[in-house]
């Protein structure tokens, strides 16, 4: 099947455009980069070949002379992968990882939150030694029991080997003191947790110049 004989949301790219780049797989990401496939392989198809082949890292260290013979990359895609790693590797360089041990940290963290008008539901995904692997959005405008669900939150850790996590959110309203659908989703998300071996470390909630934490309540 083609790319464009998918339904439009199933495209990587229109996939991109509406849920983030988070969303998408690896071989997803890869296709957009790639944009055509080859003869009777679409784009997406051609993606998870090589990221078969080059598994691990193998892809971001492969040498130009790999990737041409590669299922018929050519020159052009061939560059065209080196050069996004390179960017990445340049850009990332210098860039020191958070280190995440405490609510007023998270607080910090999450300025971005303070003052807006909706709700947003947040995970940090953390390793070993509390530093900050990545930082995703899960939910956003009113946030109830229903909307957050374990699923969504412990699928990136499980992508990314996160070995705990955090969660916040912000209330617009200013007042950080947690709701009953803020109580039952941090109990939901702790419980799967340990189910999973990735611990719920706290869940802080986030107002315009205060927070709370659930753990320090001893709520969980």
């Amino acid at each position: 099947m083609k790319i464009k004989d998918l339904p439009r949301i199933e495209r990587p790219r229109e996939k991109l455009e509406k849920y983030g780049p988070e969303k998408l797989s690896n071989s997803e990401l890869l296709a957009i980069l790639l944009r055509t496939g080859s003869k009777g392989v679409n784009v997406v198809e051609l993606s998870n070949k090589i990221l078969k082949k080059f598994s691990g890292d193998g892809l971001a260290k492969a040498n130009f002379k790999e990737l041409k013979n590669t299922f018929g990359l050519g020159s052009a895609k061939a560059c065209e992968i080196m050069a996004c790693f390179e960017l990445g590797r340049r850009l990332l360089k210098d860039k020191k990882a958070v280190l995440i041990l405490s609510p007023k940290q998270v607080f910090e963290e999450s300025r971005d939150l303070r003052n807006n008008k909706k709700e947003h539901f947040v995970v940090f995904y953390l390793d070993t030694r509390n530093q900050e692997i990545k930082r995703e959005t899960i939910s956003m405008g009113t946030l109830n029991a229903n909307l957050v669900h374990p699923r969504e939150v412990f699928e990136p850790a499980i992508k990314n080997n996160a070995a705990q996590i955090i969660v916040a959110h912000n209330h617009p309203s200013g007042d950080a003191e947690p709701s009953a659908d803020d109580l039952a989703i941090t109990k939901k998300l702790a419980e799967a947790g340990k189910i999973l071996g990735i611990e719920v470390l706290d869940h802080v909630i986030v107002a315009t110049d205060k927070f709370l934490s659930l753990k320090e309540k001893g709520i969980f």
